[in-house]
């Protein structure tokens, strides 16, 4: 949960990704764990372990190009967002681009949430870029 509305707005500054996580962490009690990652499933950074961020991300990769599929066979608009539930907890993956943004939580996470969430994360690192590249 989050304490206050405002905290949401002031985090939009840009950070680079691994200070962008650890805010994130710091101020969703809901998410577990979080990569970024290439949609090749590259690790950029992450808030576990390499081995860890590494599946987590090879599994994202998977999902993504699951729902892709059935994203193209159904003629819809490109995916920006997914999540799968089991009886444990909820994967989230946002799609932005060339990343993504993958987060797990505990059982009955507030969707809505989580996905605002990690959309806010990637524009943060997209304008830590964007500062490096100026």
């Amino acid at each position: 949960m989050r304490i206050s509305a405002d905290l949401v707005c002031a985090s939009v500054a840009a950070l680079d990704a691994t200070a962008a996580i650890a805010e994130l962490r710091e101020l969703s009690t809901q998410i577990e764990s979080v990569v970024v990652a290439g949609r090749d499933g590259a690790v950029i950074a992450s808030s576990v372990r390499e081995a860890t961020a590494e599946r987590i991300a090879q599994a994202a990769q998977a999902l993504v190009g699951g729902a892709d599929q059935v994203r193209t066979d159904l003629g819809r608009e490109a995916l920006a967002q997914l999540q799968a539930s089991t009886p444990d907890g909820s994967v989230f993956v946002v799609v932005d681009g060339t990343r993504m943004a993958v987060a797990t939580t505990g059982t009955d996470p507030t969707v809505g949430l989580v996905f605002y969430d990690l959309k806010t994360l990637l524009r943060q690192i997209d304008g830590a870029g964007d500062d490096a590249a100026a």
